[in-house]
């Protein structure tokens, strides 16, 4: 054998040697590279479907719907017919005033409360403080419901009232009006406002409050010039989420048994379940959406802002 050969031999592996194994690490290398490999629509398409199945191929189906009078074909005729009618023009401003009043009685008496709980110290604040968490977790219909037994025609109040005085009822019938509501919705709804307000207290740095009351500032100046800026992002965002969710509340309404209480939720059902008007049920629908997502896009507007 020539010398060239026995070099070729030498450098080569032995014969009858096995062949050499890929190391564990780089077999995982190679099956990361061999995923990132794979076109970004292959990840994203299964979880599109999902969403498609389950939410956007319902709601296309009510917005369908609301396109097709019972006369049949596809026509704008039940839109002209609910926008014409009185009952949802009456829901339409009753859900609004609704939602805005609430709103500003949540802002108002969760500023209040939140202020109490983050810069007053009393015993058990901070117990308070978790149970507000706690509270975000109940139904509106567990709410209503206490309402009724302390305020309701025959409750606790009006209870006590025919008691002391021998009269035949009680004064408290404000819970099957648009005040009862009102009030079961600051209720249940002001929580939503004090958590971001807790949290946004929580950051501010109590130099700057000493420092005011150390020149002579007054509580309700410091809250005026060095509290509230503070809390106006936490506020914008809490009130938005509770707009959002005032629009959409169908539970306190029901539960109060509210009379003449239309809002547009209420009206949805009320065509649906009652009159088995279908199209109109689905108009009311696609405009309580319509509403809904556009704020819902200022809430998230807001929120991106609180949190930069």
């Amino acid at each position: 054998m020539s010398r060239r050969g026995s070099a070729v031999l030498a450098d080569g592996p032995a014969a009858g040697a096995a062949p050499t194994r890929p190391a564990p690490g780089d077999t995982g290398r190679r099956r990361d590279a061999d995923r990132r490999q794979l076109p970004t629509s292959v990840w994203v398409l299964p979880p599109v479907l999902v969403l498609a199945a389950v939410f956007l191929y319902p709601l296309a189906l009510v917005v369908q719907q609301s396109f097709s009078p019972d006369s049949g074909g596809t026509s704008l005729q039940p839109y002209a017919d609910v926008f014409a009618s009185g009952a949802f023009r009456e829901a339409l401003g009753t859900t609004v005033w609704l939602a805005v009043g609430a709103t500003v009685g949540c802002l108002v008496l969760g500023f209040v409360l939140a202020l109490v709980i983050a810069f007053v110290p009393f015993p058990g604040g901070k117990a308070v403080a978790k149970f507000i968490d706690v509270f975000l977790s109940f139904p509106s219909f567990l709410i209503t419901l206490a309402l009724l037994f302390v305020y309701g025609t025959v409750g606790m109040a009006n209870g006590v009232w025919t008691d002391v005085t021998g009269a035949h009822s009680g004064p408290f019938q404000f819970l099957t009006t648009p005040w009862g509501v009102l009030l079961a919705e600051i209720t249940y709804f002001t929580p939503f406002v004090m958590r971001p307000l807790l949290a946004a207290f929580s950051q501010l740095d109590t130099a700057q409050l000493e420092v005011a009351s150390s020149l002579g500032a007054r509580p309700a100046r410091i809250v005026r010039r060095v509290i509230l800026p503070e809390a106006l992002p936490a506020l914008a965002a809490g009130g938005s989420l509770v707009l959002v969710m005032c629009l959409n509340e169908f539970g306190i309404v029901l539960f109060t048994g509210a009379k003449g209480v239309t809002t547009l939720p209420m009206l949805v059902y009320s065509k649906a379940i009652l009159e088995s008007d279908y199209p109109a049920a689905c108009v009311v629908a696609v405009v309580n959406i319509a509403i809904s997502v556009g704020l819902y896009g200022l809430y998230r507007v807001v929120s991106r802002r609180v949190g930069a």
